[in-house]
């Protein structure tokens, strides 16, 4: 008998970062792929203390002072939203996975920035969704594009990484976090705004959530722990506007029932603690001393190569190469010197914007293996560059 699954089975795809992350464990691998905390930086996880209860059946919603310390920090950040619309996630991307349920049916549009988070359009996709990209800029996405593409597509919602951005670092300015409210709350467009990054920032830069500045457009906002404690805990959450909050409630109830309890109530500890803000501090200080690691070692063997800008906070470098390169068989060649990056490619939600580039990590290398990597990559990536030149002279001269 013929095994008949899911058109949904159908578009499933392996998650290139994953499948890496398995190299990368070799030892001596020097790795710029992942978005992984350094591991010297993540707390210790002692669960001694925590009440039995904890190791029973809990609400769906997540545990009540892990709620409320959220609610306390979204509404600091000018957002209208109590603990009763918090709720706790299996990380942020089970909070991306919930969305796809409630929005996205077979052919539903949805508008992102490209490139975007990959794993966003590989959780959508699942879906059958249809993505639709919108170029970023230095200052973010354009407005007016958004305006256009939203009375052209009529998207089901708009997905958007405004605060060092997953892969590009790029941190929206204010006048156009703003500006992209206005227009959301002319068209009455839900706005999912993915904000994993914003406590990791290393000079001063606007990061009001867009949703601060809605009036009327529904939207959710998915936020995490991974990146500031132990990403193994796998808790994260997502706050929204009181119509989608029901629904999204009842999704989670029939995807896992709810989040590891004695990881929120570790994290809830944790967060209302004397160390958490020495914690943040030190974290900042080392990844800030390894992206400038990064910014060094890239000025010293990237000149030519690559264009960048260096990040005002987040986990990554975004490098647009000068020429043609075939980054997928660079990344072969890379890992054949135990050296990891991401290319660009996967990132883009269409082919219609893409263009030669990769992703860099600078959170979980030390800094002399950044300065080793990077000289690594150049010459590989150098050598794939010089080889596309020659194929497009040798190309040129058969015309």
């Amino acid at each position: 008998m013929t095994l008949r699954l899911s058109r949904r089975a159908e578009r499933l795809t392996s998650s290139l970062i994953r499948d890496i992350l398995q190299v990368t464990q070799r030892p001596g691998v020097i790795s710029f792929a992942g978005g992984l905390p350094a591991d010297a930086l993540m707390p210790p996880l002692d669960f001694g203390g925590l009440a039995d209860d904890y190791r029973q059946y809990g609400p769906s919603e997540g545990e009540p002072a892990l709620r409320s310390l959220i609610a306390q920090n979204l509404s600091a950040l000018g957002m209208d939203c109590g603990a009763d619309r918090v709720l706790v996630t299996s990380g942020s991307q089970q909070g991306i996975d919930l969305v796809g349920k409630l929005f996205v049916d077979e052919g539903s549009r949805v508008l992102l920035e490209a490139p975007t988070y990959l794993a966003t359009i590989q959780a959508l996709g699942v879906y059958g969704a249809e993505f639709h990209g919108l170029p970023l800029s230095a200052d973010g996405i354009d407005p007016d594009a958004l305006r256009r593409a939203i009375a052209y597509r009529r998207p089901a919602f708009v997905y958007l990484i405004p605060t060092f951005q997953n892969p590009s670092g790029c941190c929206y300015t204010d006048d156009v976090r703003r500006a992209i409210a206005r227009v959301l709350d002319e068209a009455a467009v839900p706005l999912i705004e993915d904000d994993p990054y914003r406590d990791l920032a290393y000079r001063p830069v606007d990061r009001t959530p867009v949703c601060a500045y809605l009036e009327r457009a529904p939207w959710v906002y998915l936020g995490s722990f991974s990146k500031i404690t132990a990403p193994g805990l796998r808790v994260g959450y997502l706050a929204s506007s009181p119509p989608l909050f029901s629904g999204l409630v009842r999704l989670k109830q029939s995807s896992d029932l709810h989040t590891n309890r004695i990881g929120q109530a570790w994290l809830a500890r944790f967060l209302n603690s004397a160390g958490f803000d020495d914690h943040m501090a030190r974290m900042i200080r080392v990844y800030g001393d390894r992206r400038d690691a990064m910014q060094t070692a890239l000025l010293r063997h990237f000149e030519g190569i690559a264009e960048w800008r260096a990040p005002a906070g987040g986990l990554f470098f975004w490098l647009r190469l000068t020429a043609e390169c075939d980054t997928l068989a660079a990344l072969q060649a890379a890992l054949a010197r135990d050296v990891a990056f991401m290319p660009g490619d996967p990132f883009f939600p269409s082919g219609g914007l893409r263009y030669p580039a990769l992703r860099l990590n600078f959170s979980h290398a030390a800094p002399e293996n950044i300065e080793r990597g990077i000289a690594l990559l150049a010459e590989i990536l150098g050598d794939f560059a010089d080889h596309g030149r020659n194929r497009s002279i040798r190309s040129s001269a058969s015309v």
